[in-house]
């Protein structure tokens, strides 16, 4: 079924609503979790955690763990839970170093917390949310939910090191970005969908499809954020709007354009994002530029693309309304852009 379609088009606005009231008893044991496994005798540490956990993320991750398993039959006890709050404390770990490498100065609306406790203390405290959550992981006794997850942690980690050796080098290709988005972002979204069905002793078909699905709705969402950054709104996005241009990431949008461009162009794109070139001025151009070679318009068709993929592998799942929350989800994240 194709996220374009007219009859998808005539619906009501995608939202997670669906997902967040179907897991929300789930989900509050998964809070409750997060929270004891926040704490330490050192103060620092549940300070800075609370400062990010608090900040309003939507804590889809995590929702996707519990759907899934859901979904695929899991009943009458707390691995999804542990699973769940495992990856979202993965997802918090990195969201701390990724700040720290970035060098951001606000998360979620947010003052990110390298700004307020340091880059040292940041990046301690996500490696202490890492060791959390593989001490959590193991709690649930299953080898394979575990190997799962920590493969996908390294895989992330792998990722952050390809996009900060790819940063400012605009002879990035396509295939390379896809590649750093399918590490950084796709694999946890991959991971907690698949750790669902595991626990719930599905057969590997519906596995393989909650793996595929996790795949491709976290392309599909970083490709949406990569267009957000260039057209969206600070309250969406949760950062400010231009971060990635004046941080000198190559995104997707950015490779299209300056592929499309001339050489004059290209010059302002190296300038731009190679010398540091990116006022409020090159970013009205960069705008200009991305509008003017149908670079956005691009990148949303591939991820509506990624979208599509991810809408039929979740569609190998039993009927029930967890499934049409989860297939939602897919549609929520492209609809962000518009």
């Amino acid at each position: 079924m194709s996220l374009a379609s007219p009859a998808q088009e005539s619906r009501r606005k995608p939202s997670i609503e669906a997902i967040v009231a179907l897991t929300r008893d789930s989900m509050g044991e998964v809070n409750r979790m997060i929270l004891a496994m926040a704490g330490s005798n050192v103060a620092l540490i549940p300070e800075i955690a609370e400062h990010l956990i608090s900040s309003g993320g939507k804590r889809l991750r995590p929702m996707l763990t519990i759907a899934s398993a859901l979904a695929c039959g899991y009943r009458g006890g707390d691995a999804h839970v542990k699973l769940a709050a495992s990856v979202e404390f993965m997802h918090t770990a990195t969201l701390l170093h990724d700040d720290v490498v970035d060098e951001s100065d606000l998360r979620r609306g947010r003052k990110t917390a390298r700004t307020i406790w340091g880059n040292q203390a940041s990046v301690l405290v996500g490696d202490f949310l890492l060791g959390q959550a593989f001490k959590t992981m193991v709690e649930v006794g299953s080898l394979t939910a575990l190997d799962i997850l920590s493969r996908a942690s390294a895989v992330i980690a792998e990722g952050e090191v390809w996009q900060l050796s790819a940063s400012k080098k605009l002879t990035t290709t396509e295939a390379d970005y896809l590649g750093v988005i399918e590490a950084k972002t796709a694999a946890l979204f991959a991971a907690a969908a698949e750790v669902g069905p595991v626990i719930a002793n599905a057969g590997p078909d519906l596995r393989a499809a909650m793996h595929a699905y996790g795949l491709n709705l976290g392309r599909a969402f970083q490709l949406a954020d990569d267009v957000l950054d260039y057209r969206g709104s600070t309250a969406a996005l949760g950062k400010n709007i231009g971060d990635d241009f004046r941080e000198g990431k190559i995104t997707l949008p950015v490779i299209l354009a300056h592929a499309r461009g001339s050489e004059a162009e290209r010059r302002f794109w190296r300038e731009a994002l190679e010398e540091n070139r990116n006022d409020d001025g090159a970013l009205a151009e960069a705008c200009r530029l991305l509008d003017r070679h149908g670079a956005l318009e691009a990148t949303v068709a591939r991820a509506r693309g990624f979208g599509d993929a991810a809408f039929r592998a979740a569609s190998q799942l039993p009927r029930s309304e967890i499934r049409e929350a989860l297939l939602e989800v897919v549609e929520f994240s492209i609809d962000r852009i518009n």
